[in-house]
């Protein structure tokens, strides 16, 4: 081969590989019913619109980790990723995050409120942009629970009342804080426990009430099948999730909204993109946190949209045709007793309490 034609080779070869990074975005979220609610009111129009393939990954779990070596290889392989707003905080101070200025690569409301203030306290982190308000909260077997079906977070707890197996998740976010809130800490005063090496030995004490009464989960859909399946009684999981099983599926499961854990959910665009995947990832962004978006997520799962414009927005399942209103965890019928989630704690003590909890989970 010439060098003329090994040249044109190269040239031939980069032209393809800048059209296919133009062509395809790997979007990283949670799997289940999510996804899907992501796919309908986000994916595929914006695939419509833009003739971009939308590659999906379910790693959203694992995104800290995944994006620290990512960034530690040199090769960032994600384009718009669906985090938590802790995990969100963590990866903008390590920098893995972008920064966004929300009033001019966010879409602004139909009436001309900056998106800014449309958000408003929600954007808690300058890489962060809010999508959904959801709530980890439990659900029940109805045919499992007996006569006086629980209503009280601390039911959980009771191994008497409420004999048989639950589920938990795989960590430490949210089973401290409940282990607290039954252990008698006061709702102010949780998140000041449990900072302190006592405070964090006294939830795990609670939890170790429990402890072999519990199945522990580490995806959302993990509690909604084994409710299905009769293998546990109660379990926490998503609200999202457990509407699906709920409404969707028709089984005997039942929502105990009492001291749900109110959290934020939203995207984050790498460091390290080329210039044109970041200018394709911004074009996604713009497109998806709309005012009409989110309200339009809102048609296929019982998650809040974060904007205040499109809270009026919200209407009916797209499927199923019930009003979605009250089956978010935001309805006052179900925030009557709520635990605000301390995105800055986790934040800053997150990697020393994880790992104490799984030195207690190994025990």
């Amino acid at each position: 081969m010439s060098t003329k034609t090994k040249l044109l080779a190269i040239v031939a070869a980069s032209v393809a590989a800048s059209s296919l990074v133009a062509e395809e975005m790997t979007i990283v979220s949670w799997g289940g019913a999510y996804s899907k609610s992501q796919l309908r009111a986000y994916h595929e129009p914006y695939s419509e619109k833009s003739g971009v393939t939308i590659i999906n990954d379910d790693s959203s779990a694992e995104a800290v980790a995944k994006l620290r070596a990512m960034n530690e290889a040199g090769n960032v392989t994600w384009d718009v990723v669906d985090v938590v707003a802790a995990d969100a905080i963590r990866l903008c101070d390590e920098g893995l995050a972008m920064e966004i200025d929300a009033d001019t690569q966010l879409a602004a409301a139909p009436d001309g409120t900056s998106a800014s203030d449309d958000f408003g306290d929600l954007l808690v982190s300058d890489c962060f942009i809010p999508q959904i308000v959801y709530s980890t909260t439990f659900g029940y077997r109805t045919d499992l629970v007996g006569d006086t079906p629980p209503s009280n977070i601390c039911d959980v707890f009771d191994l008497e009342a409420y004999p048989g197996k639950r589920s938990l998740e795989k960590r430490a976010i949210n089973n401290m804080e409940w282990a607290l809130l039954c252990d008698g800490v006061a709702k102010d005063d949780v998140y000041s426990v449990l900072e302190t090496p006592e405070g964090q030995d006294q939830a795990l004490a609670k939890l170790d009430t429990i402890k072999d009464s519990v199945v522990w989960w580490s995806a959302g859909a993990d509690t909604p099948q084994l409710l299905a399946d009769g293998e546990v009684i109660m379990g926490s999981t998503y609200n999202g999730r457990l509407f699906s099983v709920i409404e969707e599926q028709k089984q005997p499961v039942a929502m105990l909204w009492d001291a749900q854990v109110f959290d934020l959910d939203g995207w984050i665009i790498p460091t390290g993109l080329s210039e044109e995947r970041k200018a394709r990832a911004l074009d996604y962004i713009m497109f998806a946190t709309d005012t009409q978006r989110l309200a339009d997520q809102a048609k296929y799962i019982s998650y809040g949209p974060a904007r205040k414009s499109s809270a009026p927005l919200v209407g009916k399942h797209a499927d199923l045709g019930i009003d979605m209103a009250p089956h978010m965890p935001t309805d006052p019928e179900n925030a009557k007793n709520t635990f605000l989630y301390n995105y800055e704690f986790w934040a800053d003590y997150r990697d020393d309490i994880e790992t104490k909890f799984q030195a207690w989970l190994a025990k």
